[in-house]
């Protein structure tokens, strides 16, 4: 609602008199400095400051005013490789006898948990309040394993299982985590337990060498796309084997250059965020299918969701599994471009 309404006549010359007072006083401002062009930007500041709030220039005013070319974020490419390494710095610390939940570093989007008991099955869940539950499977070792804040900030709600016999489970351990994410491409460039990988991973150094000739983000995204569509085959026989809790290492994916599609989603994830390009591994329904996939945030256009190939014209989704064991047909590739074929659960 403006200031003023045609029938407020108090407040049209409440805004008036003070219009003109500040007029006159930037006017006298001038006079006494005798430098007009050191006092016109305050000059230029007060008129556009009154103008905005009373809407109307003094008669004959000059409306001039500085203003400054945005900045068009740009992406600033590694050189060689950019991996961030999770610490359990103990700062923020809770435990019991049978678990350590490190949440030193939940600016950062990550928290760090290991186990201290004696049991041999152990899972691991993380709850965001209204999200969905996170379940994951840990170390018996007495190893910290990294797990990402993939809801974003709130409180979290992160428990330890024993298991007992079967699927049934014994709580060990809970801990409430309020997490205010600054860092918030965090969850999605560091390691963690789906997309483990450091400084010293093949996946990590074949990133780099695939990328070196990139100049931006896209660049980076196509190159590793070709390079995982061209050199990986579909691991059918580990495919109808595969047990439950089964992680992923990007390294043994490489060098036998074969895997199923969580295989393929944890590799390029892993190229990517060691290539500074927040990137999300996703795990989700295609039909019946219980699929992985990747998403990528570019600059100037966000969250690009199941799509990262762009071929000039359009956006095209970026399954890996299918562009590969297809073989990139004309059908699977439309398949695949269709993001309404793809229903996300989980973003580690």
């Amino acid at each position: 609602m403006p200031l003023w309404q045609p029938g407020c006549w108090h407040m049209r010359l409440c805004a008036s008199v003070w219009q003109n007072s500040i007029w006159k006083e930037s006017e006298h401002m001038i006079r006494r400095s005798g430098n007009k062009t050191g006092t016109a930007a305050v000059l230029a500041a007060i008129v556009i400051g009154a103008n905005g709030l009373l809407g109307t220039f003094p008669a004959g005013a000059a409306q001039t005013a500085v203003i400054e070319d945005g900045r068009v974020p740009l992406y600033s490419k590694p050189a060689g490789s950019y991996v961030r390494t999770p610490i359990a710095s103990g700062v923020t610390v809770y435990k019991n006898d049978k678990a350590t939940l490190d949440a030193s570093n939940t600016s950062e989007g990550y928290v760090m948990v290991k186990y201290t008991g004696s049991v041999g099955k152990i899972k691991v869940q993380i709850t965001k309040s209204g999200s969905e539950t996170y379940t994951y499977d840990l170390n018996n070792s007495g190893v910290y394993e990294v797990f990402p804040l993939s809801e974003g900030n709130g409180s979290y709600q992160v428990k330890v299982f024993e298991n007992i016999q079967g699927n049934q489970y014994s709580q060990a351990f809970s801990q409430s985590v309020d997490a205010s994410i600054t860092n918030t491409f965090g969850p999605f460039l560091y390691p963690n337990q789906y997309v483990n990988f450091n400084s010293a991973s093949a996946a990590v150094k074949k990133g780099a060498e695939i990328s070196a000739g990139a100049t931006d983000q896209l660049g980076v995204v196509s190159a590793v796309y070709n390079y995982v569509v061209t050199n990986l085959t579909y691991d059918t026989a580990k495919a109808s084997s595969v047990q439950s809790g089964y992680l992923p290492n990007v390294d043994v994916v490489l060098a036998q250059k074969k895997g199923i599609c969580f295989d393929y989603a944890a590799l390029m994830t892993a190229m990517l965020r060691s290539q500074d390009i927040p990137t999300k591994l996703v795990v989700g329904y295609t039909g019946n299918l219980y699929h992985a996939w990747i998403n990528v945030y570019l600059d100037g256009q966000g969250w690009v969701d199941n799509i990262i190939y762009f071929d000039g014209n359009s956006w095209k989704l970026m399954d890996p599994t299918f562009a590969s064991s297809a073989n990139q047909s004309k059908e699977i590739m439309q398949y695949i471009g269709n993001g309404a074929n793809y229903k996300a659960k989980y973003s580690y």
